[in-house]
């Protein structure tokens, strides 16, 4: 069985073997990540078998995903790497006393210990340990920076900001899009400035992860830099923005959805193809409903005149098991109307596809659908399905009454 196999099955004795058996680096690396997704902290073997490799494999790349992978299963595991490696065994006691264990981690001539301490420090979450952290973030290997920056992101308190805004000009490309990551997070107008003012760098690489990590921000103040860097000269800052746009608006507070959300719109509403495609993309490929809700929504409002790829996206949305997806999918397809989407619906609600489905494509054609429309909608009130019938008789009164 292949990896991904085993992880779907929920095989954590199989990842295991593959682990400990594999001569690649690239699938034990793999199989770390995996049992990370995977193992709770009731898998013993698991967890084991993780710290072993994370002490012993010859790859640092392996070790740093047995890290990651105990990092995933939660502090508890972190600990096991930690008593494997010193010796002594953590006592039960108050955050502040595991913090400070892991505080004195910080300074252990093993890099990945330190890894794993600022993995859990950042975890337990405990603000006793940020000087700690903020000493480490001039550790010498950049795989510890990197995870000092989440830690401190994960605490969340802005004395960190200072040491985070320094690292913004790390020289390892993924420590500082971790620090401007943590930088967004903690959100003070100092942290958010410091992101702002990166995306008027001449260095493409830095705009591209201050537009990344803008998203993370929870606050409209960052929806006029992420819109302008919708005109940025290269595509990848450009798709960067719109992720960190739809980003924003499924992780922002309820209660601030709708002005962030009128202010985007307002914001894309002159939108080309090339802003298009990446709201498309996740719509098609993203595995978070929030985000594929709101690229669903989003299309409505700032695209007037849809491709066919834009189209057939939205078409196949609306068999989304979400039923939000499918709504939002739907009412795009409705402000869209034209020709196209009405091809495409007449295909869908003859098609086999599942009624749900087919009952969206039919109450849309009643709003955008013309002659051809009418004659497939009058068919379908005898449809077998009486999801099918129900929007057929509607759609049918309002096609007559155009």
């Amino acid at each position: 069985m292949s990896l991904y196999d085993l992880a779907r099955s929920g095989d954590v004795d199989g990842l295991e073997e593959m682990l400990l058996e594999s001569d690649s680096p690239a699938v034990r690396k793999r199989a770390c990540e995996l049992l990370g997704e995977i193992a709770t902290k009731e898998d013993m073997d698991a967890i084991e078998t993780l710290v072993s490799v994370a002490v012993t494999d010859e790859s640092s790349a392996v070790k740093a995903a047995a890290v990651d992978g105990l990092d995933e299963i939660g502090a508890e595991a972190v600990e096991q790497l930690l008593v494997e490696i010193t010796g002594e065994k953590i006592d039960e006691g108050a955050d502040w006393a595991v913090a400070k264990r892991f505080a004195k981690a910080l300074s252990s001539n093993i890099p990945e210990l330190r890894m794993a301490a600022a993995s859990a420090l950042g975890k337990l979450g405990d603000e006793s340990g940020i000087n700690s952290l903020k000493s480490a973030l001039s550790d010498e290997d950049p795989r510890v920076r990197q995870r000092v920056c989440m830690a401190l992101g994960e605490i969340n308190h802005p004395s960190a900001v200072p040491a985070l805004i320094d690292r913004l000009s790390d020289p390892n490309g993924q420590v500082r899009h971790e620090a401007a990551i943590a930088l967004s997070a903690i959100g003070t107008d100092q942290a958010l400035g410091a992101l702002k003012n990166m995306m008027d760098a001449d260095n493409t690489a830095i705009r591209r992860i201050a537009a990344s990590a803008l998203g993370e921000a929870g606050t409209a103040d960052v929806v006029e830099p992420l819109a302008a860097a919708l005109n940025d000269p290269d595509e990848g800052v450009r798709s960067a923005a719109i992720y960190s746009i739809i980003e924003l608006l499924s992780n922002v507070d309820t209660q601030k959805s709708h002005s962030i959300r009128e202010r985007i719109v307002t914001e894309l509403q002159d939108a080309d193809d090339a802003t298009v495609e990446p709201i498309v993309e996740i719509l098609e490929e993203s595995s978070q409903q929030r985000q594929r809700r709101n690229a669903a929504w989003f299309l409505g409002r700032v695209v007037d005149e849809p491709n066919r790829k834009t189209v057939d996206v939205l078409v196949d949305a609306l068999e989304s098991d979400d039923t939000q997806t499918a709504q939002f999918a739907a009412t795009s397809l409705a402000e869209m109307g034209g020709e196209l989407v009405e091809d495409e619906l007449l295909e869908l609600v003859e098609s086999d596809a599942p009624d749900d489905a087919r009952a969206q494509g039919v109450f849309i054609l009643g709003k955008v659908g013309g002659e051809r429309s009418r004659d497939v909608v009058e068919n379908l009130t005898e449809d077998d399905s009486k999801q099918v019938r129900k929007r057929a008789f509607s759609a049918i009164s309002k096609l007559k009454g155009r």
